[in-house]
């Protein structure tokens, strides 16, 4: 990787093709996924939590085998939202330091200028033709504010939410067909008997806090694995 700060003066022609597929590691079986996106998530993707070493993260499952996502096909993208950490391309968040032991700057967006997407002649331009931000790159930005802001402040949502009791772990066991299970081990779902129990000053403070919201769209995006098996079903027809 080659990340460098862009800027409208260096990167004023610069062209980024905006494609997918497994050369651009899309080709993955769950997404990292941040709060801001539960909304638009539940409707297409289950969203599992794990335990790692930093605190909860959340996932969109995308599909079964290893290194297989069943939402993409033709190097395009088959559902009608795309997690943040898959829509940021090449891009990154970059924080520049003056020099050693000086105070953190301010996030700027970098981009890997050995991915194949960057330079390419049929790309978006990032910049106007008199130096103002191109609508690629203002989208770009905001899916990067998002990511950049879902990592400072996920792991104190999602704890709370297992503070409350209502994340619990299981193992899923995904059948696709009678002689098919796929297993999917240490995970933890939101636990609807738990939450439809909440009483009280617990409820009243995950609501204003809006952390019930997000309980409930994660409960009701467990629905969606009965779409994975389906599109599971059809690869293996497609593949037979």
């Amino acid at each position: 990787m080659n990340p460098i700060q862009i800027n409208n003066v260096d990167h004023a022609d610069l062209r980024v093709r905006r494609a997918a597929g497994a050369a651009y590691g899309d080709a993955a079986n769950q997404a990292l996924v941040f709060p801001a996106e539960f909304e638009e998530l539940q409707r297409e993707f289950a969203i599992i939590f794990r335990r790692r070493e930093t605190g909860l993260q959340a996932y969109a499952l995308l599909g079964l085998d290893r290194d297989e996502n069943l939402f993409l096909a033709d190097h395009q993208w088959l559902s009608r939202y795309v997690p943040a950490s898959h829509q940021r391309g090449p891009f990154s968040i970059g924080i520049v330091r003056d020099g050693p032991g000086a105070e953190p700057g301010e996030p700027m967006v970098h981009v890997d200028m050995d991915d194949p997407r960057v330079g390419a002649e049929d790309g978006l331009p990032l910049f106007l033709e008199h130096g103002g931000n191109a609508p690629y790159l203002e989208y770009v930005t905001g899916v990067l504010r998002l990511l950049y802001e879902g990592v400072e402040t996920a792991p104190a949502a999602y704890a709370a939410l297992d503070d409350a009791g209502l994340l619990t772990e299981v193992t899923l066991n995904i059948d696709v067909r009678e002689d098919l299970r796929f297993t999917v081990p240490d995970v933890l779902v939101v636990d609807i008997a738990q939450l439809a129990a909440l009483r009280g000053a617990l409820l009243e403070q995950l609501h204003s806090t809006g952390l019930l919201r997000l309980a409930t769209l994660a409960a009701a995006s467990l629905g969606n694995i009965q779409q994975l098996i389906a599109r599971k079903q059809m690869r293996l027809a497609e593949s037979a």
